[in-house]
């Protein structure tokens, strides 16, 4: 499966497929020009965008969604439980977790005074039962993995590469190593979703922000 990872700030999106028709969030709206000329080249001639599959509704995740859409054509698939936050423009975060988590938000809350979430429609709703990726070329799958926020998704892969959003992290300064997120809507749903990912066969781990891991150090932060 070809991977393609794209970091924007400190959020990473990654583009999957031979096509390169599936990508894993999509930034926010600030960088959206940049995320779009990192896709033209690493698109392959012939290929283009379908669907843009945000892990959770949050602005820099899903915020660069509109200007995306159009561009592209792609469809944007969101959890239903995050779809109002999409469709809606709402900006927001989900308590902070621990000292890290606090220590974080003292630091990123100025931001929110200039962050915007454009509305943008959702295309695709993705249900508890997750959802297929075949249909575009991709051999893996959306599971609903709720803990950072209800409506929260992971790609799998069926070589066993998962692409989890913010239900971890792995770099500064949201984590000193790979674990839990440092802000969760429910930390022992988090927990549960990342252990899910690990009995469906998740072999290595790529979080929106951080550099990818192996199961094994996800094991030994849960442990």
């Amino acid at each position: 499966m070809r991977i393609v990872a794209i970091r924007l700030s400190v959020t990473n999106c990654y583009l999957l497929g031979e096509r390169g028709a599936v990508l894993v969030d999509c930034g926010g709206e600030l960088t959206g020009r940049r995320l779009l000329r990192r896709l033209r080249a690493a698109t392959p001639a012939g290929g283009g965008l379908e669907l843009i599959v945000a892990t959770h509704g949050h602005f820099d995740h899903a915020g660069g969604a509109a200007r995306l859409r159009a561009a592209t054509g792609a469809k944007l698939a969101v959890h239903r439980e995050d779809r109002a936050m999409v469709e809606g423009g709402i900006v927001s975060v989900p308590p902070v977790t621990g000292t890290l988590g606090r220590v974080t938000w003292t630091l990123l809350r100025p931001l929110f005074w200039v962050v915007r979430q454009p509305a943008t429609p959702v295309d695709v709703e993705i249900g508890d039962d997750g959802l297929s990726l075949e249909p575009w070329g991709v051999a893996g799958r959306v599971v609903h993995t709720p803990g950072h926020t209800p409506g929260s998704v992971s790609v799998l892969l069926e070589t066993g590469e998962a692409f989890v959003g913010d239900d971890a992290a792995s770099g500064f300064p949201l984590a000193r190593r790979p674990g839990l997120p440092w802000a969760a809507h429910d930390l022992a749903q988090a927990r549960a979703s990342l252990e899910q990912l690990l009995v469906l066969g998740a072999r290595t781990f790529y979080p929106a922000h951080g550099r990818p891991f192996p199961a094994a150090a996800l094991r030994a932060a849960l442990a």
